[in-house]
């Protein structure tokens, strides 16, 4: 189709399917050809754009119109008075979506900067057509052509961008830590196993712009001294998994993977591995030995994956979010990347706004921005009247904040000073109809069932503190229970041996630490607020 009049985008995620995104699409298509317009109107399926309240969309280039909550009756309508009439059809549209210009380098929206997300939602993710004619592998080619890698190696640096995968450790520091190895072989591994619960933020990236990453993963490798990389992506994201692979397979075609890449003399391939579902893969040394065909537990540390990696060769581990913001860096540069966000902490994070929310769905926002702004504004506030009991960050492994730290700006160091941080992008919001001992509950019987059992302290002590929660929420607790609670989990966070272990105590801790009061009532009065509790079922019984 040559210069369509008007492109017609429908978000296909796992979600809007479900809704019945594929059958308006089909509904679309046959609607287009009754009417004769297929020459003249082009249908693309994106990844989502993050508002997930309003069922099936359908954005309509250039007219900037969104319809929402779509079911294929509604087509007919909309191609008849919208596509033939020039009529927008209101009882349909979507006032509280924002969509910028075609096309844009940075999307700005209600308080969001979308880098990450700048085309998700916006181009066919299966089209790599789409991506070149949005600057895509503009960075790519610049480094290859006239940067040296470490040229490269020093923008990301200078850029300060840390690893969006939960540590926030310095992305560039990283990398030159497996520069300067010599070994016959070194790799580019791209985590994207997402195991936390309430995190899907890397899915959204893959299945919405799986170009951006690929591309980053060809820079990291370029300025490394890697050639070979590998997407260890979750099993269950089959959307990911296949939108991944035609990517590649589109690069490949182009020449932009594999032998002497647009003549520069760097060679870099990939291809993608499947994981099993395990929570623990998501650490970078349990997801190698998952990939080495072993048993998925941590390694001993040192030595760190820079230095021996995957097979015992030098190895850097980055996830999505952040592979996605390196193509930026490298076009734009690091003074460019910097003026976002904060100086202590550049760039955007993207987050998946759940719970009790308004308008939960994926976000991106500035280093920096308050969580009264994330929750108030982007999200609208907290529905049916509620009040805000707390929010987590980071993932069910996150911080608790209560009220009185909705002004805490989001960001790494910033977080760190207040008992959380940034984690996996899970931002949970939690209003008052609910129990705060009875969601830690639930917490821990997630690690509990994760654990890999390597390490007494987490195999022993996740099933302890469960057996003490479930105490609390059945109404069998003694007021000392609270006190061996705190004291078993601060022995877990100072002394388990892998980043699971240390970080399953932190919500316990941030939960004890302001609502102490309520732990005592479950365990002194036997009585639960919010009637949530086993015990109120069991006393009306």
């Amino acid at each position: 189709m040559r210069n369509p009049s008007r492109h017609l985008l429908i978000p296909m995620d796992p979600y809007t399917l479900a809704k019945g995104a594929e059958r308006v699409k089909n509904a679309l298509e046959k609607a287009l050809a009754l009417s004769k317009l297929t020459d003249r109107v082009r249908v693309v399926e994106t990844g989502t754009i993050g508002h997930h309240e309003h069922g099936v969309l359908l954005i309509i280039y250039p007219d900037g119109v969104v319809y929402g909550d779509l079911t294929p009756d509604d087509v007919p309508q909309i191609v008849q008075e919208h596509l033939q009439g020039g009529r927008v059809v209101e009882r349909l549209v979507v006032r509280d979506i924002k969509i910028p210009p075609f096309h844009p380098q940075v999307y700005r929206a209600e308080k969001q900067v979308r880098l990450v997300l700048r085309n998700v939602g916006l181009i066919d993710p299966e089209n790599i057509e789409d991506y070149i004619a949005n600057e895509g592998y503009e960075a790519a080619a610049r480094a290859l052509t006239s940067m040296t890698p470490q040229q490269v190696l020093e923008t990301v640096k200078e850029s300060g961008i840390q690893g969006r995968g939960g540590a926030g450790f310095p992305t560039g520091v990283k990398w030159s830590f497996a520069a300067r190895e010599k070994a016959p072989q070194k790799y580019i591994v791209c985590n994207a196993d997402e195991g936390e619960p309430g995190t899907f933020k890397d899915r959204l990236i893959l299945e919405g712009d799986p170009h951006s990453v690929l591309e980053g993963m060809l820079l990291a490798g370029y300025a490394v001294g890697a050639t070979k990389g590998y997407v260890y992506v979750r099993g269950e994201y089959r959307m990911s998994i296949a939108r991944m692979r035609k990517a590649i397979d589109q690069a490949r075609s182009k020449g932009l993977l594999g032998d002497n890449i647009l003549g520069s003399g760097f060679s870099f391939d990939m291809e993608v591995r499947e994981g099993a579902g395990a929570y623990i893969c998501g650490e970078e040394t349990a997801l190698l030995e998952s990939m080495e065909g072993k048993r998925g537990e941590p390694r001993n540390k040192p030595p760190f994956p820079p230095q021996a990696g995957l097979w015992g060769m030098p190895t850097v581990v980055n996830n999505v979010e952040t592979l996605a913001n390196i193509p930026l860096i490298v076009k734009n540069g690091a003074a460019w990347y910097r003026s976002f966000g904060t100086p202590t902490c550049p760039g955007t994070k993207v987050f998946t706004l759940v719970g009790n929310v308004v308008l939960p769905g994926l976000i991106e926002v500035p280093m920096g921005i308050t969580l009264r702004e994330v929750i108030f504004d982007i999200g609208r506030g907290i529905p049916k009247g509620r009040n805000f009991l707390f929010a987590q960050t980071g993932g069910t492994t996150g911080g608790i904040l209560a009220a009185g730290e909705l002004d805490v700006p989001m960001a790494y160091d910033t977080l760190r000073q207040v008992g959380s941080g940034l984690g996996s992008g899970a931002l949970l919001v939690v209003d008052d109809s609910n129990c705060v001992v009875d969601l830690v509950q639930n917490f821990v019987e997630f690690f509990n069932h994760e654990s890999c059992g390597k390490c007494t302290l987490c195999r022993e002590g996740t099933g302890r503190l469960l057996e003490l929660l479930n105490r609390l929420t059945s109404g069998q607790a003694e007021a000392r229970d609270i006190d061996l609670i705190r004291r078993l989990a601060v022995n877990m966070k100072r002394a388990a041996f892998c980043g699971l272990g240390q970080a399953a105590p932190t919500p316990i801790l941030g939960a004890l630490d302001r609502f102490e009061e309520i732990f005592r009532e479950h365990a002194e009065a036997h009585y639960c607020r919010s009637g949530v509790c086993p015990m109120n079922a069991q006393k009306a019984a």
